[in-house]
């Protein structure tokens, strides 16, 4: 484990069509003292198993501010469709074993998952790439599409993710409470074998990944295994003024 280089890259987009430049939102710093990007790097430049940290933008803005709080930033192609082709295009000027993709609108990802995400894909030689869930307990989250559920095989890899309720209980009216029953909740961080992560930007997209809106389905589609350990952490992703909202709140509670 100390042989492998591990590095972060935080892909971090500056449009956004729900939500408008989350990462460098000046109400967000005036509430919690940083910006969502702020709170992403700072969080996880605390992880054991990673040798630094890496921001990839599309935009000077974000490049200066990054800059300004003293992280490592590098200016990447406007063309990119998604954080994946983004974090390659870094990933292919990089000396490392294993590239970690952050999102960049996760402020509440912390140190630990990055070491837990390394960690899965390390032990396991058959995996190509690595991710994280945790078990839903709130029965409105089956329901939302914007938390991202995963179900699972025997051996911890990913069978499938959906935006619906997977697995789905055919004859139950609560299934949160179904005896058996296992939700997860996928978590918005992935750790890859560089040569993979090279080889996976270039395949095209698949229909379910389309259908989804969902990039690991590529994965999967083109047969390989994703690797999914089970964390007792939770992080929300930024996706909405609502998710903003609550994340300013319990940052102001905590």
């Amino acid at each position: 484990m100390n042989n492998v280089k591990a590095v972060v890259v935080i892909p971090a987009r500056y449009a956004s069509t729900r939500l408008p430049m989350k990462l460098v939102l000046s109400e967000v710093k005036a509430v919690t003292g940083r910006y969502i990007i702020e709170h992403v790097y700072q969080n996880v430049r605390l992880a054991k198993r990673i040798n630094k940290v890496i921001v990839a933008t599309d935009h000077r803005r974000i490049f200066n501010i990054v800059k300004g709080f003293g992280g490592e930033v590098e200016m990447t192609s406007s063309m990119h469709t998604s954080g994946t082709d983004r974090i390659a295009e870094v990933a292919g000027r990089l000396d490392a074993d294993i590239v970690v993709n952050v999102q960049g609108d996760e402020p509440e990802m912390n140190a630990v998952m990055v070491d837990q995400v390394v960690d899965a894909l390390m032990e396991d030689k058959e995996a190509v790439m690595a991710t994280l869930a945790n078990k839903i307990k709130d029965a409105t989250e089956l329901t939302n599409p914007n938390v991202v559920k995963v179900v699972l095989d025997n051996r911890g890899y990913a069978l499938y993710f959906s935006r619906s309720q997977i697995p789905y209980a055919r004859d139950s009216k609560n299934p949160i409470n179904e005896q058996g029953a296992v939700f997860l909740r996928h978590l918005g961080i992935y750790a890859y074998r560089r040569d993979f992560l090279l080889k996976y930007s270039k395949l095209p997209a698949s229909s379910i990944e389309n259908l989804e809106k969902l990039e690991q389905l590529r994965a999967l589609s083109n047969g390989y295994k994703i690797k999914v350990a089970i964390t007792s952490y939770a992080s929300r992703g930024i996706d909405t003024k609502e998710d903003l909202m609550a994340f300013m709140e319990r940052y102001k509670n905590d």
